[in-house]
Order: structure tokens, then C-alpha cells, then sequence
């Protein structure tokens, strides 16, 4: 907590469902062994099977459920999460209900924000269900990077433009990132407020890569911490709906862009880029 924070420095974790029913217990249950302290947890559902998180809610006293009727996105729905938390909650963590957390890791991702008093966000290391590293803690794109990254990741996985973006270098270590993935993160409650939270104009993608930018221009830093370590079972929520994800992630991507380059002189790169990501979507989607 950084001096004069009105904050305390209680730990809410926030996870957005959608139709999450089958991993949200497992969550909770490593979620249990990731730390000494006593945590509140709120299940922000955007949709769930009726009843299903009813139930999971009633058994632990230490979670509550806030219903919000409708699918509002990743973003919209970690914000209302976050605004149940009092003042007591100095940290927030937004995190995937289809994560699994390692023994002791909420703790270690804690004690890594001790040690950095202007970090604003902080990510583990994130593995899948095999043990291979994800690279959760990247550069922000830039329309060089970004458009080596979309042209050739499908195609050639070991280009350069990937491998900058992705920050894939040897053994991970704690260091500065330009932005850190939205599946998991602790983030400083003030530095989370200072921003606004997420932008709910990012149904589904982006909206941490918005953020970590956001919180950089404001100050803050972006910290990788490869000392805590949790598993990413991933793709639960968005498997029904791949081609719809897709193109949320496109439109994502074309926003991002834009919001970064306003003005007439970017009008033609930014009518280049979309004709590209609309391209690229035709092709992964045929």
C-alpha cells in the first residue's frame, strides 16, 4: 500500500463467469491452499446454468455472488466485481474462474507487491494443463510488432516480431512488463481506481492489454512475478462461441489501434490494419 492510500490492505478476488459451473469449485478449492489470509471472493455471472452458483455461494461463507442477468463482457464484469469490495480491499485480484492455483502462490504473487511500491498490477507465471509456459507478460503491441505478430504467428510461430511481443526469452524472471494477461492478476486497489477499472468498451479481449498501458501512462507498474505459479485450464467460457470470440478479438484489436492513433495522418495505416484483421478473421474462421 502506498502512503496515504485510503485503502486497507485486505485481498477480494474477483472472477467473471459465464456457463463456469463445472470449474468455478476446483477454483475455489486451490484458491483455498494459494494463501494464509482470509479472502473474500466475489463471482461476478454474467450467465450460469439457474441455481448452479446458487448453491457453490451458499456453501462458503466467504464468497458472494452478484448475478448481473446478462453477458456484459470480461471487462464490464471484473468493474462490478470490484465495486462490492470496500475500501478495506487494498487488492483486488481479477482472475478466470478455469484457473487452478499452485499451493501458496496468492502469497507469493503478495509478497512480490511488497517489494515494489509503484507496481500497480502484478502477474505469475501462467502454465497449461502440460506445463508449458504461457507468455503472460508481453510488450504492448505497436503497429510494427502488431501486424508481424498477426500476419505471421499462424504461419511461422518462431518469426521475430512474435517472439519481441511475446517476450518468450530464456527463463522467466521478475521484471517490468509492458502489459500482463487478464487471467490473472493482483492488482493495487489505488491504482486500479486511479484508472477507472477496466474499459467496458472491450467486450472480451484487449481489455488487459488496455489496462496495462492505462496504468503505465498513470504512473504505475506492471510487475511479472514468475515466483507464484498457477494453471490456466483455459477456453471454457469461449469454446461455445469460438467464431463470435474471434471476432471480438478483432474488433478488440482494430479499437485498441485506434484509440492509440487518432487524427486524419493514421486514417490510412488504421484502414490498412482493419482490412488485414478482417482478412485474418476470414481465413480462421472458414
Amino acid at each position: 500500500m502506498t502512503e496515504h492510500s485510503r485503502y486497507g490492505d485486505e485481498v477480494g478476488v474477483v472472477t467473471v463467469t459465464y456457463f463456469s459451473e463445472d470449474t468455478i469449485e476446483r477454483f475455489l478449492d486451490t484458491l483455498d491452499k494459494a494463501t494464509e489470509r482470509e479472502v473474500k471472493v466475489v463471482i461476478a455471472d454474467n450467465a450460469s446454468v439457474e441455481g448452479a452458483l446458487e448453491e457453490v455461494a451458499k456453501k462458503r461463507k466467504n464468497v458472494q455472488l452478484l448475478s448481473i442477468g446478462e453477458n456484459v463482457g470480461y471487462g464490464a464484469g471484473a468493474n462490478r466485481g470490484a465495486a462490492e469490495l470496500d475500501d478495506r480491499y487494498g487488492w483486488v485480484v481479477v482472475v478466470n474462474p478455469d484457473l487452478e492455483w499452485e499451493p501458496g502462490s496468492l502469497d507469493a504473487l503478495l509478497e512480490v507487491a511488497e517489494r515494489w511500491p509503484r507496481g500497480g498490477a502484478f502477474g505469475p507465471l501462467i502454465h497449461d494443463l502440460d506445463g508449458t509456459v504461457y507468455p503472460s507478460a508481453r510488450l504492448l503491441p505497436s503497429f510494427g510488432r502488431g501486424i508481424g505478430h498477426a500476419v505471421f504467428a499462424k504461419v511461422w510461430p518462431g518469426n521475430p516480431w512474435t517472439k519481441q511481443y511475446r517476450q518468450e526469452t530464456g527463463t522467466p524472471v521478475e521484471r517490468v512488463s509492458g502489459w500482463l494477461s487478464g487471467s490473472c492478476q493482483l492488482i493495487r486497489r489505488e491504482a486500479f481506481d486511479s484508472v477507472g477499472g477496466f474499459d467496458t468498451r472491450y467486450f472480451m479481449y484487449f481489455e488487459d492489454v488496455d489496462l496495462g498501458d492505462r496504468l503505465a501512462k498513470a504512473g504505475w507498474l506492471n510487475v511479472y512475478a514468475p515466483s507464484s505459479s498457477v494453471m490456466h485450464v483455459g477456453g471454457h467460457s469461449t469454446s461455445q462461441a469460438s467464431k463470435k470470440m474471434l471476432k471480438a478479438h478483432h474488433d478488440s484489436a482494430y479499437r485498441y489501434l485506434a484509440d492509440r492513433h487518432p487524427g486524419l495522418v493514421w486514417k490510412p495505416v488504421l484502414a490498412a490494419a482493419k482490412l488485414g484483421l478482417a482478412l485474418r478473421l476470414k481465413l480462421e474462421t472458414r
